[in-house]
């Protein structure tokens, strides 16, 4: 496994990796991780008030404001919301940010959740990590290969379901009720969000949704777990030259692995 202790977490808008990753990152770091969060999306469209160029400034205060509560530098939307397309110039501006962060935890959304954003980021995310390396793969801006072992980790969707209503069981699952005061207080440091998502989506106390999906995940659990965020790993064909788990390694005891099927 990679030497680096750097993990990464990618959300397609600011408060995404709050919601859905921020306690297995917060445990990383303290296991002695260099944290980093990064949005592609820049969050422009999380408004029912502000300017296009008002709810970007205030949205990206918001997500360096969480990511300082555990330490994380936080990269900057490269898009606006609903832009995030899987497409040649993008995916040379993440796989820029890739080969800047180094990172050998990736972090990042399921495959399959109920937006195109989300699964776009995903996508991203996965092909950015693998042409990392990649000497003929011009990145903007112009970054030189790197060559590190990346392990990548899908969160889960959105209530735990792809779009067509099925449910999505993750093969690991994070303990993460140590860490759900920390994780509650970044997603609340996202403020302008409360009153676009009770206007938007219905979303009455955005924090207690969070909390609800962390005890529905723990629910997964065959031991008594309050809060858990859930995770499957990517093949490691591609990011890493031998197969390995380092979530599972760092964090320990705090890990339970699902078994799939009946």
């Amino acid at each position: 496994m990679s030497e680096n202790k750097v993990a990464l977490a990618v959300g397609a808008h600011p408060d995404d990796v709050e919601f859905l990753m921020a306690g297995t990152l917060a445990m990383l770091g303290d296991a002695g991780y260099e944290l980093h969060i990064m949005t592609v999306g820049n969050g422009n469209c999380g408004t029912a008030e502000y300017t296009h160029e008002e709810i970007i400034r205030i949205r990206g205060r918001e997500a360096r404001n969480a990511a300082a509560l555990i330490g994380a530098t936080y990269h900057h939307g490269l898009v606006n919301d609903i832009e995030i397309y899987y497409e040649d110039e993008l995916l040379r501006r993440v796989t820029a940010r890739i080969r800047q962060i180094k990172p050998n935890i990736v972090l990042t959304q399921s495959p399959q959740d109920y937006m195109e954003d989300h699964t776009n980021t995903s996508r991203l995310t996965v092909t950015a990590c693998f042409t990392r390396g990649m000497r003929n793969w011009q990145t903007i801006p112009r970054e030189v290969p790197t060559f590190q072992d990346v392990y990548v980790y899908h969160a889960q969707p959105l209530g735990n379901l792809d779009p067509m209503r099925n449910p999505i069981i993750p093969s690991l699952l994070v303990d993460i009720t140590e860490k759900m005061d920390v994780k509650a207080a970044m997603l609340r440091e996202h403020k302008s969000q409360k009153n676009w998502l009770d206007i938007s989506q219905g979303k009455d106390a955005y924090i207690d949704a969070m909390r609800d999906m962390a005890e529905q995940v723990a629910d997964m659990s065959e031991s008594t777990v309050k809060y858990a965020e859930g995770w499957r790993q990517h093949l490691h064909v591609g990011h890493s030259a031998h197969d390995g788990d380092p979530l599972s390694e760092v964090l320990g005891s705090k890990v339970e692995c699902i078994r799939q099927g009946g």
